[in-house]
């Protein structure tokens, strides 16, 4: 069964860190784009990191050097640092596939003093 199960978000000080990971089942993740995005209400969804054949990144320009996206065999990541208010929002995991894109989730994340 392909599933993406995301994890790691909560409420975190201004200029903390936090560590998000997506679990991924029924699929070999560098086999795929791999991407994180987030999204608040009443906004759309907007993309924050991606990762290709397990080593090609790209960052949204907001991110600006404080967020990193890796992954192994089954396991996506995404490494913030120096978090801003404005980064607080749902993010999810996706894999965009021909057939219909795969979702997690979404974990909430609140920079919040």
């Amino acid at each position: 069964q392909v599933q993406l199960v995301e994890s790691g978000g909560g409420l975190v000080q201004p200029g903390g860190s936090l560590r998000l990971s997506c679990i991924v089942s029924g699929f070999t993740l560098r086999r795929y784009v791999m991407n994180w995005y987030r999204q608040v209400p009443g906004k759309q969804r907007e993309l924050v990191a991606s990762l290709s054949a397990g080593e090609f990144k790209n960052y949204a320009d907001f991110v600006e050097g404080r967020f990193t996206i890796s992954g192994d065999e089954n396991t996506l990541y995404l490494q913030m640092n120096s978090l801003k208010p404005e980064d607080t929002a749902v993010y999810y995991c996706n894999s965009p596939r021909s057939t219909g894109d795969l979702w997690g989730q979404g974990t909430q994340v609140t920079v919040s003093s």
